[in-house]
């Protein structure tokens, strides 16, 4: 069951850490296993991976979408195509999303998010998601996570960084947030995106040798809040509290506050009482487009949700063109 990321996780190690340190050895030992036994198919499609080195929450699929759009504006590939796990949900895959067909709880949230900029294959088998896509003719392949996955070869891997959290406490899951040792994880990138400020210090501990493409999540300046609106917000994210934050950073009188799991898959029960908070205050609901689309269908037609919007602006865009132009040459 998706959870929130453990506070522990974002400080110095203490003792839920260090118990937990015994069960991140097996972690690592099985993270070996399954990378060290598998071929990673080929594909003669171009597949440019953004991953991440932690659980949750680092803007991978923010920055995924900046990424298409940088290859749909540059004209880098004619019929791109995002390839999704589709965590969440119920569908195995492959299959092409049908964003008038497929709900969040058959192929997950995040590829109804990626559906909004271009067509998405859905699939825990990243070899038969790219095999699929090329029966369909696309020519290039952006995976929205997939870096430890060792079922297809990436050609251009980018790793995302979250400069407000950066690593944690460095320690594997469950002691931490890592995914896979840091070191052997930092060698993988080609490149790496630094979203945010640099709070953690991660560029000290970046290879010199590797770009930084530096970036921000930013809510579109055509969004104005009215302050004098009373909101009551919700969220279900790895970070929920990242979200909070941007609502009052942009100056909304948030009157009650909900965070919920990560992915969490609403029902009528668990928004009800959010409903009532908004008559009883005269307030309106907000969350975010990623919580939207896990919405029940007939709650959000009894029931007004604003949603905020955010998206990922590039330091130097020219920058980051010029590096996928010649990576992919």
């Amino acid at each position: 069951m998706p959870l929130t990321a453990p506070t522990f996780w974002y400080k110095k190690p203490g003792l839920a850490a260090w118990l937990l340190w015994p069960f991140s050895l097996l972690y690592r030992l099985g993270v070996f296993l399954k990378t060290s036994r598998k071929t990673p198919y080929k594909s003669p499609v171009p597949v440019i991976c953004i991953g991440n080195l932690v659980t949750g929450g680092s803007g991978k699929t923010p920055g995924a979408l900046a990424v298409m759009s940088l290859i749909q504006n540059a004209l880098l590939a004619e019929r791109p195509c995002f390839l999704s796990r589709g965590y969440g949900g119920q569908e195995k895959g492959p299959l092409l999303l049908n964003p008038d067909h497929h709900t969040a709880a058959a192929v997950g949230d995040e590829p109804l998010l990626l559906a909004d900029k271009a067509p998405v294959i859905i699939g825990g088998d990243r070899a038969k998601s790219a095999a699929l896509a090329e029966e369909k003719h696309f020519d290039l392949l952006v995976m929205d996570d997939g870096l430890q996955n060792p079922g297809l070869y990436q050609d251009i891997k980018l790793i995302a960084i979250d400069g407000r959290t950066g690593f944690g406490n460095r320690f594997l899951l469950p002691a931490g947030p890592l995914r896979e040792p840091l070191a052997g994880g930092l060698k993988k990138a080609d490149a790496f995106i630094l979203i945010g400020e640099d709070r953690q210090n991660c560029r000290t501990l970046l290879p010199h040798n590797v770009p930084v493409f530096t970036a921000s999540l930013e809510v579109p300046e055509s969004w104005i809040a009215d302050p004098s609106v009373p909101y009551v917000a919700f969220s279900g994210l790895a970070h929920p509290e990242k979200f909070y934050e941007t609502l009052r950073d942009k100056g909304l009188n948030i009157i009650d506050w909900t965070p919920f799991p990560d992915h969490h898959a609403f029902s009528a029960e668990d928004l009800a009482p959010l409903a009532d908070k908004a008559r009883a205050k005269q307030a309106r609901l907000i969350t975010t487009a990623k919580d939207a689309v896990r919405l029940p269908a007939a709650f959000a037609r009894e029931n007004p949700v604003d949603i905020l919007p955010v998206r990922l602006l590039w330091d130097d865009e020219d920058a980051i063109s010029s590096f996928l132009k010649d990576k992919l040459k």
